[in-house]
């Protein structure tokens, strides 16, 4: 009998977390499509407004900031009453931006496309978010493989979402509206339906499930979960995600621009920055599997490296070569993956459940500012030294991570 009883008390959290991770899927599905339409047409959206290179970077800046307010909103959303609310608020959130963007591009409105897409940002910093979810339920040995299957899910929409845009382009135009606001009517739908997905079947809630099982213990001895745990604490990851997430929000911000400066139309674009996303979430399940197979440290080593590559790949590349600039734009991708999942897990690791959701909250503003810092400077840079010098100088910042690295200290 006493066999028996952890086997039973296994069996229904292991059930709730399939259908967490279910969930979870269908919603980062359909969120991904929202998610790419900013970067594929927001810098060209705000050049053909200011008729100005060197503000093209603002649009992922602003969505960027929008993201960092949004990721503290969300983690203290979720930290006071679960992941549902918090990420289907998010997600709300994110289609009121989108069609804040809408409007503002039928009125070329600049002050008001600013707006909208800071709103937006919020949606980014869902989708982000939503990996914590994944992770609430996760046996700590299965962790990595638990936020790469969130991760991963956001691949189908976001390498969609860029390829739709020249037909949403068109439909746009078909209904008055200007061409580059087509995708964010697809961005805006998703959005939306995502947020539904998630206030209606993210039952349970998988954190409150998690603080629910840990209420038997003791409250003079927290609960401990088995697995790595790190006397550096959260920080090492957090600094691993902020590096991974300025330089690749930085290159990928101005490629588009460097390829319309090169004769490229949007569809050429689109197939870069879909083969981009591809990279950030396609690997991810066997990400998941390395990340816990060999060690959170292994594989953010990796994402210094394969970033130093694609920062040179990019620097060097014609600017009429499609397909090696999809090289460099695929290596970025899987750099940021490599470094997204490793230090995801770091951080959930280091981190109790007390305090979680908040915590991871915290560590997102930065990884959000980090991201809109990049942004707002690739514009500068590019517009005064070119592209060539943006790329090569964010592949040499990303060797930065192994500083990181070296501080984690296993207990």
């Amino acid at each position: 009998m006493t066999s028996a009883t952890p086997a039973a008390a296994a069996s229904p959290r292991a059930s709730a977390q399939r259908r967490v991770l279910t969930v979870l899927v269908v919603a980062q599905i359909l969120s991904g499509a929202g998610l790419a339409a900013g970067v594929t047409v927001g810098a060209l959206l705000a050049q053909h407004m200011l008729g100005s290179t060197n503000l093209a970077g603002l649009p992922t800046t602003l969505a960027t900031a929008g993201s960092a307010l949004a990721a503290i909103s969300i983690g203290r959303v979720s930290h006071a009453r679960g992941r549902r609310p918090g990420l289907a608020i998010g997600y709300l959130t994110g289609a009121i931006g989108s069609a804040g963007v809408i409007i503002a591009a039928a009125l070329s409105n600049p002050v008001l496309l600013f707006i909208a897409l800071f709103v937006y940002g919020a949606g980014t910093a869902t989708n982000m978010q939503a990996r914590y979810a994944g992770a609430d339920l996760a046996d700590p040995a299965h962790r990595g493989r638990a936020v790469s299957t969130v991760l991963v899910a956001t691949t189908l929409g976001g390498v969609a979402g860029p390829n739709l845009a020249a037909p949403t382009g068109h439909l746009a135009l078909a209904v008055g509206l200007p061409e580059l606001a087509g995708v964010f009517m697809l961005s805006g739908i998703a959005y939306a339906l995502a947020a539904l997905v998630l206030a209606v079947w993210l039952r349970p809630d998988p954190l409150l499930l998690a603080r629910a099982e840990a209420l038997p213990e003791s409250a003079a001895q927290p609960r401990t979960e088995p697995g790595p745990r790190y006397r550096s604490g959260p920080l090492p990851g957090a600094l691993i995600m902020v590096l991974t997430q300025l330089v690749m929000v930085a290159i990928m911000t101005m490629t588009p621009v460097h390829m319309s400066d090169h004769g490229h139309g949007t569809a050429a674009a689109g197939l870069v920055i879909a083969i981009h996303i591809g990279a950030m979430y396609l690997p991810s399940p066997l990400t998941g599997w390395l990340v816990d197979r060999y060690g959170r440290i292994t594989l953010a080593v990796g994402a210094g490296a394969t970033l130093l590559a694609a920062g040179i790949i990019a620097a060097t590349a014609p600017g009429d070569s499609v397909p090696l600039l999809a090289l460099a734009l695929a290596l970025l991708g899987l750099g940021w993956n490599f470094g997204l999942v490793s230090g995801t897990a770091i951080i959930t690791d280091a981190v109790p459940l007390a305090t979680r959701a908040k915590t991871q909250g915290t560590i997102d503003v930065s990884v959000a500012i980090a991201g809109a810092s990049g942004g707002l400077a690739s514009g500068v840079v590019v517009g005064t030294v070119g592209y060539p010098v943006l790329a090569l100088a964010c592949g040499i910042l990303a060797l930065a991570i192994l500083p990181a690295v070296a501080a984690i200290k296993p207990n």
